[in-house]
C-alpha cells in the first residue's frame, strides 16, 4: 500500500471515529465543532472525497461545496463537516431531486 494511500485510509478512519464519537468539550461547554486537530488541508479534503483541488474551489466559489473555514488566507475542512455533506449528498435513485 502506497504512503498516500494509507493517510487516506487514516483519514477515512477517523473521519468515521469523529462521527460515531459524541460530542464532548474539556472544558465542559457545548463543542460547537472547532476541534483543531481534525482540520484537513484543501489538498487533504480533496484526497478523502476523491475530488480534485479545482472542482473544491469552484464549489467554495458557487456555494453547494463542503463547509469550510477560513483562517486567515488558509481555507481548512473539518473532517465531521465533510461526512456530514458527504450524507447529504447521498442519493436512493436518479430520479431524486437534489435540494438547493
Amino acid at each position: 500500500m502506497s504512503i498516500e494511500r494509507a493517510h487516506q485510509r487514516q483519514a477515512a478512519e477517523r473521519l468515521v471515529q469523529s462521527a460515531q464519537a459524541p460530542n464532548r468539550s474539556r472544558s465542559g461547554a457545548s463543542n460547537i465543532g472547532t476541534d483543531l486537530e481534525h482540520l484537513l488541508t484543501p489538498k487533504d479534503a480533496a484526497n478523502l472525497l476523491h475530488l480534485s483541488l479545482s472542482w473544491l474551489a469552484k464549489a467554495r466559489m458557487r456555494g453547494d461545496g463542503p463547509p469550510y473555514v477560513k483562517l486567515g488566507r488558509a481555507i481548512r475542512y473539518r473532517e465531521g463537516a465533510l461526512l456530514q455533506w458527504l450524507r447529504s449528498r447521498q442519493r436512493l435513485s436518479t430520479s431524486e431531486r437534489q435540494d438547493v
